[in-house]
């Protein structure tokens, strides 16, 4: 048993907040706001970048254009009802969605938000952390280790787990600068 062989699943929980992070507005358009938004196409869950084009028109709006425009009613429902705070106007072949201009107060909840996302990161990380830990506890008490080689891979697991909380922290640093960025 190594820690390196854990660190995939370390990476997995960040990659799950750059991915959370995306997902939040800052005072700019990105695709990245509404691709994963899941909506009923076709029988089965499909996410909104599966199913358009999603382009970026200037930096207040994007341009979302269903390759199949029968699906475009359900689109527009499907974006208007997620709770984004963006206005979507239907042009007949795609939907104008617009970003109104960030207030304070809404860069404040985007920050605390953000806050929240990272939180929850961390959490994942010190919960994979404790079943890491009771693996190399459990192993030198088969006698498959010793407890030098516990002691170490204990260090090693920490100083993995404290990367992986910096990068947390990184990550959050740049979203919250990005928001409150006018």
């Amino acid at each position: 048993m190594r820690i390196s062989d854990f660190r995939i699943d370390f990476q997995k929980s960040i990659d799950h907040l750059k991915q959370e992070l995306g997902g939040i507005r800052t005072g700019r358009a990105t695709p990245a706001l509404v691709e994963n938004i899941v909506l009923e196409a076709y029988g089965q869950k499909m996410s909104v970048k599966s199913l358009a084009l999603i382009a970026v028109s200037d930096p207040k709006s994007l341009v979302v254009e269903p390759w199949d425009k029968t699906i475009l009613k359900d689109l527009e429902s499907t974006i208007r009802n997620a709770g984004i705070g963006i206005s979507v106007v239907n042009e007949s072949n795609f939907l104008r969605l617009v970003l109104p201009q960030l207030t304070e107060e809404n860069r404040k909840m985007l920050v605390k938000l953000t806050g929240e996302k990272a939180e929850e990161a961390r959490i994942v990380i010190r919960t994979l952390r404790e079943k890491v830990k009771e693996k190399i506890i459990d192993s030198e008490k088969k006698k498959e280790i010793g407890e030098d080689a516990r002691y170490k891979m204990q260090d090693e697991l920490d100083k993995t787990v404290s990367d992986f909380n910096a990068e947390i922290k990184k990550l959050a640093e740049d979203k919250e600068k990005d928001i409150m960025m006018i």
